[in-house]
């Protein structure tokens, strides 16, 4: 992480009294105390709600991750609350509409991770294929299952990549070092976009033609239950699925038909419909799954890069409010 990013820009001067700025979740140390040197920050990561509820009455800017549900109720008490920062790449558990109304900027670094969790995808696809938890589960239990694992290759398949933002650029462009023809699904993107990357389709033959499909959109009324039972139907027999975005663009019970039935040879996920899948009949299909408890973005590099960010969207937080100021 570059050291300038994270201390005093020269040329500005901070006002006395200092912005005040409210850490719900945990943060990247280094983030934290280079925030703290232009701002006056209080560590919440270890408050209950109700507590949290009361302390946001006081702080003029409040940072999350993924933990904290910023919603109307906890919003309603923040009286003097000019920004919310989200620390990674959704604002899924934030009001935007209520912090709309209410003038309160809501800002994430949806670019820090993108890197990572293209690598963890295509982890996933290599782990799938080649049977590598299984693997490494039965030799560990002194068991010698070489007869019985043998798998596939990544090579000359056929991968569906359904959405090209900041992330499924960087899947595609991995995946054609494998030599594995790219289909993308965008209804933003255009075929000059993505011409270099792969061929872009319609969501039916992207469904159709993919021996691999992987998730790469936000959460909205849009994408929410995006693959169903009909889409699934459209699916080759056999199929890998991959989603490392959000649990509900599945829907949970389509995806566990079609595990049951074999249309889906198996899924690895990293996002699910709850905060966990403990709960899920997906749980029982254990030789067909490989669950990952939402690391997609948590490797040194991205949080370095999340950190890094997040001081700057809380700096330009305290720029236009004037707790910071160009000499």
């Amino acid at each position: 992480m570059q050291e300038r990013s994270l201390s005093a820009v020269e040329g500005e001067v901070w006002n006395k009294v200092k912005m005040k700025v409210l850490v719900a979740d945990p943060i990247d140390k280094k983030a934290f105390d280079a925030i703290k040197k232009f701002a006056q920050v209080k560590d919440a990561t270890k408050l209950s709600r109700a507590s949290l509820a009361k302390e946001i009455a006081k702080h003029d800017v409040l940072i999350v991750r993924s933990r904290t549900e910023v919603d109307e109720k906890l919003l309603s008490k923040a009286k003097k609350l000019k920004g919310v920062v989200r620390a990674g790449v959704g604002t899924d558990n934030i009001d935007t509409e209520y912090c709309q109304d209410h003038k309160i900027q809501v800002l994430n670094t949806p670019e820090a991770p993108s890197v990572s969790v293209a690598e963890l995808t295509i982890g996933l696809m290599l782990s799938l294929f080649r049977k590598i938890p299984q693997a490494d589960a039965a030799t560990k239990n002194k068991k010698w299952l070489k007869g019985e694992l043998k798998g596939n290759e990544l090579f000359g398949k056929t991968l569906g990549i359904i959405g090209f933002g900041r992330i499924g650029p960087q899947v595609a462009q991995r995946a054609r070092a494998f030599r594995m023809q790219v289909f993308i699904y965008d209804n933003r993107a255009n075929s000059a976009q993505v011409r270099e990357f792969g061929e872009l389709v319609n969501l039916p033959e992207l469904l159709k033609r993919s021996d691999i499909i992987t998730v790469h959109l936000p959460l909205t009324p849009e994408t929410e239950n995006m693959l169903m039972d009909e889409q699934f139907k459209l699916m080759k027999d056999g199929v890998y699925i991959i989603n490392t975005a959000r649990g509900p663009i599945i829907n949970e019970q389509s995806l566990i038909k079609a595990l049951k039935s074999g249309k889906v040879a198996g899924a690895a996920l990293d996002v699910y419909w709850g905060e966990t899948p403990f709960k899920s009949k997906i749980m029982k299909f254990k030789d067909k799954i490989i669950l990952t408890p939402h690391i997609g973005a948590s490797t040194y590099e991205a949080q370095e890069r999340i950190g890094d960010l997040l001081v700057e969207k809380v700096r330009q937080l305290a720029r236009d409010d004037k707790y910071i100021q160009w000499s």
